[in-house]
């Protein structure tokens, strides 16, 4: 919106109040807005600036530009102009654009400056020798503004403004330091502005997506229900740190192959072409996984749904809308493209791992200079580097394949082909050849599904796909396709697994294909899905299956007993072990034993049997080592943590992770890692099982597992609970989302009230605690999560004695015993005899038995915080026994342990104990982290690093003033007085 000036009698430039605009909030953006309201903030205190915003086409710069100018102050001057292809050849017609409010203020510029640029902007254009007398004339222009009112410039589309503008706007943009004017620049494509801040605008978290999505639907509909359908949900975390296991890849292959093969591959990695399935799972994460974090194209989904779409009673669109303002602006940048530049665009779309020198002999084999792509580079649509050929935006590459005629990309298969050696690159060699096929080849068929083992699960779905394309028998293009479909679930793309099973239609003339595809719907079900309907689906299909294909019978088994563990349905597992009892036979392989004696072990384990659990646990837990592939050695890890070796756990999950991501199997992933943090979890490496949850939950997210990721979410919250940070334990819980129909006591559940109880005991409501820890399980009818009520049995103790309800605690306890003593493990022993030591009568000789007794154990295990916590409690005990001495003594171990480990909320506690028991503790030093806004923490950063005021000033894009009173706050705060203090206060 352009501000109208008018010139009053003084020469003032009068600038109009802008009318209020309704606008949606910016979703994912809080970094570049932040950096924006730096800069105006700058430019308001006198420290003009420009900031460049960099982006793919639809990412949302626009919108920050227009935030930008919603934000300033009443009376800024705002200046305006979009670069336009259309006017690329007119030499300044951009700066025309952005000048056009104030051309009446140039008359007051130097003879000379009011000259060359009366000029320029009316077409006269500029000699070369006039070029700087025009640029200082734009520089003195809007610094005389700034003097009245702050000024903000904002240019859309950078890159394609004519280059004399482009100039004049870049020499203004290095030289504003001195004047009120801020410059906001944002392009897509990157052009030449060296010495001007860069700011890259990227694409938006799954989070960010869904709720930009719902803000959309519910700006259409706000008092309605006809969105309520997609609307239900909660929206996922952002970025996650590196996990101690190592890597964070989620995808890959044997020979570090590529997820898709590109166009040629079935486009099975761009928007529009795979993973919109018609709606099932998380609607509104199926859209925001269909827009790929772009905002344009989430705008352009969400005002193509129809009423039905919206209710849920039609199948969600599968590709942008044919008007979508995104794909508008694509094809007019494709279009402007010469007919060279097109093909070698075709070439590299059809091919995503067609790598540079691939792309050059590919090029020079259809007699086209690679020269010719250098246009595509310069409209933002492709960047080539080293490793290859690289789509910014995925739909860019989509349209140049979509785009191009049938018979063009025909050609460009056939030739791509030509240049791939049949050896070495069969199945990129097949799966080109097969693109360019007319008709069912069943020679070809047989040549994909062969090769189809060549690569990883996702390039291996995609020539499985084209296998089935080409095959005339029907009962192979099912067999076919529900082979695609489990590649395509391990790979990580669950909509385009059921997509591929919907497709597959087998029936009864193919029996085989038919079992395969409900095993793999009940798996996806589970994990999913309604984790209920899954167990009741795999149960019957076990029995169906039994006497026919006893493997699978196996496997719909295995997948049972995960779905009864997770929707907390335990008594059900006696149905999962009596029917894998009846499918036992002597001499079973490897793969089919570990599965029967997994299945045992859990049934003996949740029957309170813990001796006739030990052999078939220790049996899995040998089978699944040797087995080398991630579901066995899951197994093993699951078994390890009932027999509670941990080590040994987190051993075999750290290797069924490796087993995983070497393989390519994404969808193995969830479970491994769950393990792998249970297992951290017992070892007391609360640091690890935090970042072991966090990538546990990356990897549910990315895969479509959204049943593990409330797993992980949840144990994450258990862990920030342990650790006393209420709010971000709270916060995990309040994003935890699992499908309906998981079971009134699913396991993320269950992993909450356990983070909600340890909470209450901290806030100092004891009884509530014991209500909660008791729910998650009923010991009358085996429902219920036992594991998890047996790893918070020691918090329900503590948490009964403190509220005088002893009894529930002896019935808990009863059980904890019985597992604890079975295992033989220290750390579970010690929290037993901790417990038992609670319960005994208070100053008893009994109760500092038992209390010795725990630590003695405690020795033995790398439980340190564990430990910490009896010392703790022992410390009490003594302390209220009238025994101060020696509880002091334990009051230290425990504080100097509760430090080490960076637990503000138990070393308090263990402070205020030492306290009471008569010694005189020093107050906690202030932490800088706790006191201070993430902004006085940067500046208190730059200041201990050297920066002084002005520095930090110019750095953050902040007046001097304000940071002058940010250092004020800075020192009062940490109760400090000078620089050497804030240095030692931030080490």
């Amino acid at each position: 919106m352009h501000i109208p000036t008018e010139r009053g009698s003084s020469g003032q430039v009068a600038v109009a109040p802008r009318p209020a605009a309704h606008q949606l909030p910016l979703r994912g953006r809080e970094r570049e807005q932040q950096t924006v309201a730096a800069l105006l903030a700058a430019a308001a205190s006198g420290t003009g600036g420009a900031l460049l915003l960099h982006g793919d086409l639809g990412s949302g710069k626009t919108a920050l530009l227009r935030a930008a100018a919603a934000t300033v102050p009443e009376g800024t001057c705002l200046l305006e102009t979009t670069g336009l292809a259309e006017e690329a050849d007119l030499p300044y017609a951009g700066l025309q654009g952005l000048l056009q409010p104030v051309t009446d203020r140039i008359a007051l510029l130097p003879p000379l400056q009011a000259r060359v640029l009366t000029g320029a902007l009316s077409g006269a254009g500029c000699a070369d020798g006039d070029r700087l007398a025009l640029a200082m004339a734009v520089l003195t222009l809007l610094g005389e503004l700034g003097r009245e009112h702050l000024v903000l410039c904002c240019v859309d589309d950078v890159h394609a403004l004519d280059r004399p503008s482009l100039d004049v706007i870049a020499f203004v943009a290095r030289r504003l330091r001195a004047h009120r004017v801020a410059l906001l620049l944002a392009a897509s494509a990157e052009p030449a502005l060296s010495g001007v801040p860069l700011l890259p605008v990227r694409e938006l978290d799954p989070r960010a997506s869904r709720t930009m999505l719902a803000d959309l639907l519910r700006g259409d509909e706000p008092d309605g229900p006809l969105t309520a359908h997609l609307l239900r949900g909660h929206v996922p975390d952002g970025p996650l740190p590196a996990s101690p296991l190592g890597g964070d890849t989620l995808d890959g292959g044997p020979a570090g192959t590529s997820p898709a093969l590109g166009c040629a591959a079935g486009l099975e990695a761009l928007p529009g072409a795979l993973d919109g399935d018609g709606g099932d799972g998380d609607p509104l994460a199926a859209l925001a996984a269909l827009g790929g974090g772009n905002p344009r194209a989430l705008a352009d989904l969400a005002a193509s749904l129809t009423d039905s779409q919206r209710r849920g009673e039609a199948p969600l669109p599968t590709r942008l809308p044919a008007d979508s303002a995104l794909l508008r602006a694509y094809r007019a940048r494709l279009d402007r493209l010469p007919s060279d530049t097109r093909w070698l665009l075709l070439l590299a779309a059809a091919d995503e791992e067609n790598d540079a020198a691939g792309l050059v002999r590919a090029a020079l084999g259809s007699g086209v200079d690679i020269a010719a792509l250098a246009p595509a580079e310069d409209a933002g649509l492709v960047r080539v580097g080293r490793g290859g050929i690289v789509f910014p935006q995925p739909l860019a590459r989509t349209l140049a394949y979509e785009e191009a005629p049938l018979a063009q990309r025909r050609a460009a298969h056939l030739h791509l082909a030509r240049t791939l050696d049949p050896d070495r690159e069969r199945l990129r060699r097949a799966v080109h050849l097969a693109a360019a096929a007319y008709g069912p080849d069943a020679r070809l068929a047989a040549e994909l599904e062969d090769a189809a083992g060549d690569g990883g699960y996702s390039r291996a779905s995609a020539a499985l796909e084209h296998a089935a394309q080409l095959t005339t028998e029907p009962a192979g293009a099912a067999s076919r396709l529900v082979t695609a479909a489990r590649y395509a679930w391990q790979s990580g793309s669950p909509h385009r697994a059921r997509s591929l099973l919907r497709r597959a239609h087998p029936g009864a003339r193919d029996r085989a294909a038919t079992a395969e595809s409900e095993v793999l719907s009940g798996e996806i079900e589970l994990r999913a899905g309604a984790t209920v309907n899954a167990v009741e689906s795999l149960l019957s299909l076990a029995d169906r299956l039994a006497g026919t294909r006893r493997e699978l019978a196996v496997l719909a088994l295995l997948r049972a007993s995960e779905a009864v563990c997770f929707s907390g349905d335990h008594p059900r597992y006696v149905e999962v072990a009596t029917r894998a009892a009846a499918l036992r036979r002597p001499g079973d392989p490897a793969d089919l034993e570990v599965v029967f004696e997994h299945i045992a072990g859990f049934g003996a384990t949740f029957l309170g049997r813990h001796d006739r659990a030990l052999r078939p646990l220790r049996r899995t837990i040998d089978l699944g080592a040797a087995l080398d592939s991630a579901a066995p050695l899951t197994c093993a890890a699951a078994s390890a943590l009932l027999l509670a070796d941990d080590v040994g756990a987190h051993r075999l999950a750290a290797r069924a992770v490796e087993v995983a991501r070497d393989t390519g199997d994404v969808s193995a992933l969830p479970l491994a890692l769950e393990m792998a943090a249970y297992a951290e979890y017992w070892l007391g490496r609360y640091d690890a099982a935090a970042a072991t949850s966090l990538h546990g939950l990356r990897a549910a997210r990315a895969c479509g597992q959204g049943n593990y990721a409330g797993d992980h979410q949840a144990m994450l919250a258990v862990l920030a609970a342990i650790r006393g940070e209420r709010e971000l334990s709270l916060r995990r819980i309040r994003d935890i989302e699992v499908a309906p129909g998981t079971g009134q006591t699913n396991r993320p559940k269950a992993l909450s009230q356990w983070a909600l109880a340890v909470l209450d005991l901290l806030a100092g409501r004891p009884a509530d605690t014991v209500t909660r820890i008791a729910a998650i399980a009923c010991p009358r009818t085996g429902r219920g999560h036992v594991v998890v009520q047996a790893m918070a049995t020691p918090w329900l103790v503590e948490a009964a004695v403190r509220a005088d309800g002893r009894e529930q605690a002896v019935a808990a306890l009863a059980g904890f015993d019985g597992w604890a003593a079975s295992t033989g493990d220290p750390v579970r022993r010690a929290l037993s005899a901790r417990c038992h030591a609670l319960l005994a009568p208070r100053g008893s000789a009994a109760a500092e038995e038992h209390f010795q007794q725990a630590l003695t154990l405690h020795l033995a295990g790398e439980a340190d915080f564990e430990r910490a916590r009896t010392e703790l409690l022992f410390g009490q005990e003594l302390r209220r026994a009238r025994r101060p001495r020696d509880a002091r003594e334990h009051l230290h171990h425990a504080l100097e342990t509760f430090t080490r480990l960076d637990v503000p909320a138990w070393t308090d506690q263990a402070r205020a104990e030492l306290r009471a028991a008569g010694e005189a503790v020093d107050a906690p030093a202030v932490r800088a982290a706790d006191v201070l806004t993430a902004q006085q923490l940067q500046i208190a950063r730059l200041v201990r690093d050297g920066a002084t005021n002005r520095e930090v000033a110019a750095h953050l894009f902040l007046s001097t003033r304000t940071v002058d009173h940010h250092m004020r706050n800075i020192f009062a705060r940490l109760n400090i007085r000078s620089r050497t203090e804030l240095a030692k206060a931030l080490t």
